[in-house]
């Protein structure tokens, strides 16, 4: 087995929210999939509400609050190449959330030991912490560096559309995407459709018209809404505000993946 690349300063502690051991839906290929505690955004459809806050994660097997697990990433990476072999040519890690950003130091750490071990990194996020200012900036120039793909969520084009769905602004979200399309890495585009907010054919219009201003965009997910998450909203004492909107139709899909282009 490869070895670890060690850092001798004390090493930056994950807060990890769970793991993934044979992750096929977040990139290429297998993928040991690592979920971070902690989000800003708070998505109306959201089926993971127990990873909001970043001191707690809420088990709801046992129906309480327990601290996340804190690991570094020479632990995670000694986990994760157990299950290289299962891998292939595409597969590796991929860090997700919660949103992954929110731990830049602690993703930037373990990526940079990843790429020298030879593992593909894929970043999962919403791009809601981006800044183009410090200390922010050069941290994230350093993990684009360091990062094979990015999957980026674009919620919806529209900045008021996108404040009323994830009660976040979107700005630095597009921002984000040009600045990545910019540095030349590989982006994956997915878009949650749901039925009277999202499916609107002006602004998937519009969505189609700013991917197609980026130039490393190399997949368009559409994912329809469900509502499978929505135990965990109840288990939390949280009202879910779209109570009662139910999943797409095909022909609202069908047409979505027509106009973005998607697979």
């Amino acid at each position: 087995m490869e070895e670890i690349v060690k850092n001798t300063q004390d090493q930056v502690l994950g807060r990890v929210h769970s793991i993934e051991t044979f992750g096929s839906v977040d990139g290429p290929g297998v993928r040991f999939v690592i979920f971070l505690q902690g989000c800003n955004m708070r998505c109306k459809y959201c089926h993971n509400p127990d990873t909001w806050n970043p001191k707690g994660a809420y088990k709801v097997e046992q129906k309480e609050w327990v601290h996340p697990r804190e690991l570094s990433a020479d632990e995670l990476l000694r986990q994760a190449l157990r299950y290289k072999t299962y891998w292939g040519k595409e597969g590796g890690i991929t860090v997700s959330g919660g949103e992954a950003l929110l731990q830049i130091d602690f993703v930037l750490e373990l990526f940079t030991k990843a790429k020298a071990l030879g593992i593909n990194t894929c970043l999962d996020t919403s791009a809601n912490p981006y800044r183009a200012e410090e200390p922010f900036y050069s941290k994230w120039e350093a993990l684009m560096g360091v990062t094979d793909l990015v999957m980026l969520d674009l919620k919806h084009i529209d900045p008021e559309g996108h404040k009323a769905l994830t009660a976040q602004d979107n700005g630095n979200i597009l921002a984000a995407a040009r600045d990545i399309s910019q540095r030349g890495v590989a982006m994956w585009i997915r878009h949650v459709l749901v039925p009277g907010i999202t499916t609107d054919e002006g602004q998937l219009h519009r969505l189609r018209e700013f991917i197609d201003t980026l130039s490393t965009v190399e997949r368009v997910e559409v994912l329809p809404y469900h509502t499978l998450g929505t135990f965990k909203w109840k288990e939390l004492g949280i009202a879910y505000q779209l109570e009662g909107v139910k999943p797409p139709v095909e022909d609202e899909v069908n047409l979505a993946r027509k106009i973005l282009g998607a697979k």
